[in-house]
């Protein structure tokens, strides 16, 4: 680019209109704030519009106060509470909050996560410790620990297995069977069983366990065996919906064996990505040896974390959703996207294409369905149909073991999903129905280009 040309881009425009985006090399030279800007807009226009993004649990708007707050604390390094202190109290503020929600009998103890991932990672980690304490007191070996939960749980449980040494007892589902119950968990409980693990609200159909039943066989197992087993509920969608939609819905600390609880903020609580929680029955259970003391800018601090800094401003966020919306406004949003999604269901329903799983059952706020009959193609064809005619990322997968041969659809309804938005989305897929009826099924080539959007 000549001198000139140079002057004229800055004057008129953005140089790299013309040119390539660095990609590969560390630039020898910058660009103004606004070219940096421009640049980085103009490659993000070309992802998924988020409006339309029916696959992922991630919130994906906030109310432009809660925008501005989380803008003017971005700065704010969590993990210093010596130096921000008042971040450090919000966050147990939170806690204590959820404690009360998920009706914890007594004070205890949390603290906040990156998401859900990294909270189930800390809470398995304290059921493994807790475990070996016992198995200790008792003098028996703590070889062989092993966690019982079922095939509709978020990879993450199998990755902590993996990472941290814990042998995976993995529950099947069936057709027609995507949650589990005291059956299915009884014949892989033994004296090294850590824990089982009971999903509220899963990722394949949104429906939740039976934790009553396996709560009521843990006390008995406690009974006849001497064995205490507890239950660690994965509440990263349900833990925001439950309490609101069902409240007299007992999975949470109301059941004797349910000792630890994690729940994803950045889910239906509302807030944007990089926050998650994990709430103990008790402060007991928490195994101590995972607590870290430290001397740091002049303050010793309690950390029980997997990393270390962190921004403080979803925290703040969560809170601010808290004093927002209480028990009336949660409820009301709730109440809101449920009603969206039993439109949507019920659209599905009657257009006679469409056989909907469990809406009947308590259920997140979302539609999960299948073809119904023989078609000359699947629903893996549909989601592409959608993603080609209208630009719906709506996810078509198929479910685990032993359930594997069933493909299913899955359209979450969220906070900003009006009823035009679902009236519009029924007929889009009677829409891509049609066009499938006439043309016959995707080719795999455009099959694999659907997986390639946000959300997959």
């Amino acid at each position: 680019m000549t001198t000139g040309d140079a002057i004229a881009a800055a004057l008129y425009g953005n140089r790299f209109l013309t040119q390539p985006a660095p990609s590969t090399h560390f630039p020898d030279t910058g660009m103004s704030p606004v070219d940096a800007m421009r640049l980085v807009d103009e490659d993000l226009a070309m992802e998924g519009d988020p409006q339309r993004n029916l696959a992922t649990f991630v919130t994906t708007w906030m109310e432009p106060e809660a925008q501005r707050l989380i803008a003017e604390n971005l700065h704010r390094n969590f993990i210093d509470h010596a130096e921000y202190p008042i971040s450090a109290e919000i966050e147990q503020r939170c806690v204590r909050m959820l404690a009360d929600l998920f009706h914890a009998p007594g004070p205890t103890t949390g603290c906040r996560t990156q998401g859900s991932s990294e909270a189930i990672m800390l809470g398995a980690l304290s059921l493994k410790w807790k475990w070996r304490e016992r198995r200790k007191a008792a003098g028996r070996s703590t070889e062989s620990p092993n966690l019982v939960f079922g095939g509709d749980v978020h990879v993450v449980w199998e990755k902590f297995c993996r990472y941290f040494d814990v042998e995976p007892r993995i529950v099947p589902l069936a057709e027609d069977k995507y949650t589990i119950g005291p059956d299915d968990v009884e014949p892989h409980l033994d004296e090294n069983t850590i824990g089982v693990v009971a999903v509220v609200g899963t990722t394949f159909t949104g429906h939740k366990d039976d934790v009553v039943g396996i709560n009521d066989l843990l006390l008995r197992f406690k009974q006849e065996h001497e064995l205490d087993i507890p239950i660690h509920v994965d509440g990263a969608s349900g833990g925001f919906v439950w309490p609101f939609l069902y409240p007299e819905s007992k999975w949470d600390f109301r059941l004797e064996q349910v000792r630890s609880i994690n729940v994803s903020g950045h889910k239906y609580g509302l807030v944007y990505p990089g926050i998650g929680w994990l709430v103990f029955r008790e402060e007991s259970d928490l195994a101590q040896d995972l607590v870290f003391y430290e001397n740091y800018l002049g303050k010793t601090d309690a950390t029980f974390t997997l990393n270390f800094s962190t921004g403080a401003s979803m925290v703040l966020a969560q809170y601010y959703n808290f004093v927002r919306l209480g028990r009336e406004g949660y409820t009301y949003v709730m109440r809101q996207m449920q009603a969206n999604a039993r439109a949507l269901a019920r659209h599905a329903a009657e257009s006679g294409r469409f056989e909907v799983i469990g809406s009947d059952l308590e259920q997140l706020p979302l539609v999960a369905f299948k073809l119904a009959g023989k078609h000359t193609y699947d629903e893996s064809d549909i989601a592409w149909q959608l993603a080609a005619e209208r630009g719906w990322m709506v996810p078509a997968y198929t479910l685990p073991p032993n359930a594997e041969h069933v493909k299913i659809l899955r359209a979450l309804v969220k906070e900003t999903m009006s009823r035009e938005q679902v009236e519009r989305l029924s007929r889009d897929m009677h829409d891509a129905c049609e066009t499938l009826d006439k043309k016959g099924g995707t080719h795999e080539s455009e099959r694999q280009q659907v997986k390639q959007g946000s959300g997959y």
